[in-house]
């Protein structure tokens, strides 16, 4: 299986710490005044989602997952788990709600998900990177309310919360980004 070292640390990569799969968000190199540079790395886990900090020296080798994603479509929420269909196949497969955390606020009937496996076991969703979505509840603008960069809190109709500018009113159809949780654009 492939390694990765110190210097091969960048955005994006994936590594193996511990038996999970993670993927690098943020990365910094130091090279103090005294002794050797080190690399500080925020990695995000494919399990779980959590983000864990860690240190990296020279010489620390790190195994390469072989990390699968395949399209799926999202059918429903049965009360004990979500449900996915594969869509060449049409064999369902259900993942615990922890396996979905961060992705689940943004489930609607019919999307079609990313589902990561890893060692040929699912082991999470990845929403879409944007989406459009309709605005199911917002608060009313009030006169004044037009200065420029503020925003307000609107909940979506698959239940995520984003801030939005002012002049978007509840049933607008939006476009935003699931990775950052932001508001893109409004659609006409």
């Amino acid at each position: 299986m492939a390694t990765i070292g110190m210097s091969d640390i960048k955005k994006n990569v994936r590594l193996i710490v511990g038996e999970v799969p993670y993927k690098i968000v943020a990365f910094q190199h130091v090279k103090p005044g005294k002794g050797a540079a080190f690399v500080r790395m925020k990695m995000k886990s494919f399990l779980n989602g959590k983000t864990v900090e860690k240190t990296v020296h020279a010489g620390d080798k790190f195994e390469v997952p072989v990390i699968d994603f395949k399209t799926m479509q999202y059918l429903y929420d049965d009360g004990d788990m979500y449900q996915f269909m594969d869509n060449e196949t049409y064999d369902q497969l259900g993942l615990a709600y922890e396996q979905c955390s961060d992705a689940s606020k943004w489930f609607k009937d019919g999307i079609n998900v990313d589902i990561v496996f890893f060692r040929n076991k699912a082991i999470s969703v990845q929403a879409p990177e944007t989406m459009e979505l309709i605005i199911t509840q917002t608060p009313p603008n009030f006169k004044g309310d037009t200065s420029s960069g503020s925003k307000k809190p609107a909940t979506l109709e698959t239940g995520a919360v984003v801030q939005i500018p002012y002049h978007v009113l509840e049933g607008d159809l939006i476009r935003v980004n699931t990775v950052d949780c932001e508001y893109l654009e409004k659609i006409k």
